[in-house]
C-alpha cells in the first residue's frame, strides 16, 4: 500500500514539473476576469451619469421655458413630487404633489403654503406657477454647472438629502456667487430621481444657498 502512495506521489510531481504553467494561468483567468467585472460596472455607472444628465438637461429646460406640462411627466407615478424650499428636506412640512394634482392646480391661482423663510419665519405663500418662476428657477439654471450624486454647494443650512433619500440618485446644477458678495450669493437647483420600471422619476426638486 505505501508503495502504491509513493508511486503516486512521485507521479503528481513529475506532472507538475511538465506543466509548470497550469496553476499560472488558472490564476491569470481569474484576474481577467475580475477586471472584466471592473470595466462593465465603471460602463455601466457612466451610462447611469449620462442617463441622468440627459433627464437633467431636460427638466431644467422645462423650467425655464416654463413648459410645465412636459415637467409633469417626470413626476413620478406613484410618490409624486416634493418642493423644499432649502437643503433641509422636511417631509412633514415641505408641499408634495401627485402629477394628477400638479396638472390640476398648476394653471390655477391656488395659494399654497412651500415652507418658511429663512431668518424671518415668514410662510411663503404662492401659486405653483409663481413659486417655480420666483423661487424654483430664479436664475438660469440650463448654464450651470452639472454634478450627479455630488454636492458643489455647500452653504450653512443642514443638507439631509442623502439621508431622507437614501436609495434616490440626485443631480445638482450649480450657480457660482459673484466676487462683489464674496461668492455667497451662490445659488444651485438639485433634481432627485427615482428609478421606477426601468425608468428615472422627479421624486424631490430642492433649492439651496447661503443661508442668513
Amino acid at each position: 500500500m505505501k508503495k502504491i502512495i509513493i508511486l503516486f506521489l512521485g507521479l503528481t510531481i513529475i506532472a507538475c514539473k511538465k506543466n509548470p504553467d497550469t496553476f499560472v494561468n488558472n490564476k491569470t483567468d481569474s484576474t481577467q476576469n475580475i477586471k472584466s467585472d471592473s470595466l462593465s460596472t465603471d460602463q455601466n455607472s457612466t451610462d447611469k451619469e449620462n442617463t441622468l444628465k440627459q433627464i437633467n438637461e431636460e427638466v431644467v429646460q422645462s423650467l425655464k421655458d416654463k413648459n410645465y406640462s412636459k415637467f409633469s411627466n417626470f413626476i413620478h407615478p406613484e410618490k409624486g413630487v416634493r418642493f423644499s424650499m432649502y437643503a433641509f428636506i422636511n417631509p412633514k412640512e415641505d408641499k408634495t404633489f401627485s402629477k394628477a394634482d400638479f396638472v390640476k392646480y398648476q394653471p390655477t391661482k391656488t395659494i399654497f403654503t412651500w415652507g418658511a423663510m429663512d431668518g424671518s419665519g415668514d410662510l411663503y405663500k404662492e401659486t405653483i406657477n409663481n413659486y417655480l418662476t420666483k423661487w424654483v428657477y430664479p436664475k438660469d439654471f440650463s448654464k450651470a454647472q452639472v454634478s450627479v450624486n455630488e454636492f458643489q454647494g455647500k452653504g450653512n443650512s443642514l443638507n439631509n438629502l442623502k439621508k431622507t433619500y437614501p436609495k434616490a440618485d440626485f443631480t445638482e446644477n450649480f450657480i457660482n456667487g459673484s466676487g462683489a458678495n464674496a461668492e455667497m450669493d451662490w445659488k444651485c437647483l438639485r433634481l432627485v430621481f427615482e428609478e421606477f420600471h426601468g425608468k428615472y422619476y422627479l421624486i424631490g426638486v430642492i433649492n439651496d444657498q447661503w443661508t442668513i
